[in-house]
């Protein structure tokens, strides 16, 4: 009976997938929350409370740092425990947490708060990329994974625009507000979705009938770094992913701060230019999902980091040598569009591969992993950009974090024949001793 319901699933349309696409109602509505939340705190923070380099950059320590320190917890909690509970207790404790934004009257306050969140936003991330490896058949993850991030991107599209009208028509509280209420009916949206996703391992015993052996909770910790080490290609594109987000937030950790020091510049302008990155993600993910990105991944994330590394350079000489009015507007929404065109490029192809190549049981561990990784570069890089920034101002911050984005995407490129050849052979040879002794190799945490 189970192998006639997988073979319904894999045979008919994606969107034919009901519990996956309840998964992906639930993102979008919290997502659209999530946009209205972060313009409404750019907004008080940077721009109401006018706070300093320093303080922008405590803003992004604060949402990183519960994911570089609880990551891999987070996604062994999510390997062992039921996501779907995982994920509806996230969003719930949200509720409250953003709700009381509306309240905060102090940037101390903001920070914890801000902490609060971040950890919800650590147990929930890892629990939702497992249940996804649950819900979805290997045969359509690409597409899976790009109806995700195109629901990413819309969100950046309408929810920063949207998030202006609220903030002009009815205050910065009233976007609180609605994130709150996005995160209680994306909770409700999750109930929907089955307890147990029908591509989910069996890990009661293995294929030869023995009990698997149990781990130390040290090494079911570090069960995502096996993971990762045994496959060259993904190692390759966490390195360059980890090092050019650590170079791009010395830039992007003061965006409100390059916008600030353009005289008369439209307030309204930040929103645009998020909204522009958002559509070109979008329009990066459609051309990614028709294409396909699991044969050559890393083409797709080297040209990204070219290309977004290009556009940032320009639009830091943009701001220095236009004046504000249409001739910058349009610059700038250029940028940005083609920004999230690079970004889209890079950070798709690698989730594709990562979901296409982990083991179900793992995948928590790996996503929660790499998420701390990703978190670390988080971290350095605003501290960076808010050192330098605070020393030479947000121009030569902008140019020096594109120019080094450029230098990784070219090395990449350059690096990209070698990797593939190593990840084949190490492919081959997995396969090949898996056939060799199956019953061993059970459970092993490479793919």
């Amino acid at each position: 009976m189970n192998e006639m319901q997988n073979h319904e699933v894999t045979a008919g349309k994606l969107t034919a997938n009901r519990p996956f696409m309840l998964l992906m109602a639930a993102q979008l509505v919290s997502n659209v929350g999530d946009w209205l939340y972060l313009l409404a705190l750019l907004t008080m923070v940077g721009l109401k409370w006018n706070a300093t380099p320093w303080e922008i950059t405590a803003l992004t320590l604060c949402m990183a740092v519960p994911m570089l320190l609880g990551g891999p917890f987070a996604g062994y909690l999510s390997d062992r425990v039921n996501r779907k509970m995982l994920m509806i207790v996230s969003d719930i404790v949200r509720v409250g947490i953003v709700g009381g934004l509306v309240f905060a009257g102090s940037l101390w306050q903001v920070y914890i708060l801000l902490l609060a969140k971040g950890v919800m936003d650590v147990l929930f991330s890892p629990a939702k990329s497992g249940k996804l490896k649950e819900l979805v058949p290997p045969e359509q993850m690409d597409s899976a994974v790009a109806l995700s991030s195109s629901i990413e991107q819309i969100t950046k599209i309408v929810g920063p625009a949207l998030g202006g009208l609220l903030v002009a028509g009815f205050g910065i509280s009233a976007c609180y507000v609605i994130n709150s209420a996005t995160y209680l009916l994306s909770a409700i949206i999750l109930l929907g979705i089955p307890r147990v996703g029908m591509f989910k391992e069996v890990r009661g015993e293995n294929s030869a009938g023995r009990l698997p052996v149990k781990e130390s909770f040290r090494e079911e910790m570090a069960a995502g770094l096996r993971v990762i080490a045994g496959m060259p290609a993904v190692l390759s594109g966490i390195v360059m992913l980890v090092a050019v987000l650590l170079v791009m937030q010395i830039a992007d950790s003061q965006l409100v701060t390059l916008f600030r020091i353009i005289p008369g510049i439209n307030g309204d302008l930040l929103g645009w230019c998020v909204g522009a990155s958002g559509l070109g993600t979008l329009l990066s993910a459609l051309v990614v999902g028709q294409l396909g990105s699991g044969k050559r991944p890393l083409i797709f994330m080297g040209t990204g980091a070219v290309i977004m590394g290009a556009v940032f350079t320009c639009a830091a000489l943009a701001t220095a040598f236009f004046e504000a009015g249409l001739w910058l507007n349009i610059a700038l929404f250029g940028s940005f569009l083609l920004a999230g065109v690079g970004a889209g490029l890079a950070f798709i192809p690698f989730q594709s591969m990562l979901q296409q190549r982990t083991p179900e049981a793992y995948t928590g561990r790996v996503f929660g992993t790499i998420a701390s990784l990703t978190s670390a570069a988080v971290v350095l890089g605003p501290v960076a950009g808010g050192a330098l920034v605070t020393a030479s101002g947000p121009i030569p911050a902008f140019i020096l974090s594109g120019m080094l984005t450029l230098l990784i995407g070219v090395m990449l490129l350059f690096l990209r024949a070698g990797i593939e050849r190593k990840d084949e052979a190490v492919t081959k040879l997995q396969k090949g001793a898996i056939n060799l002794y199956p019953s061993e190799l059970v459970g092993q945490t490479n793919p």
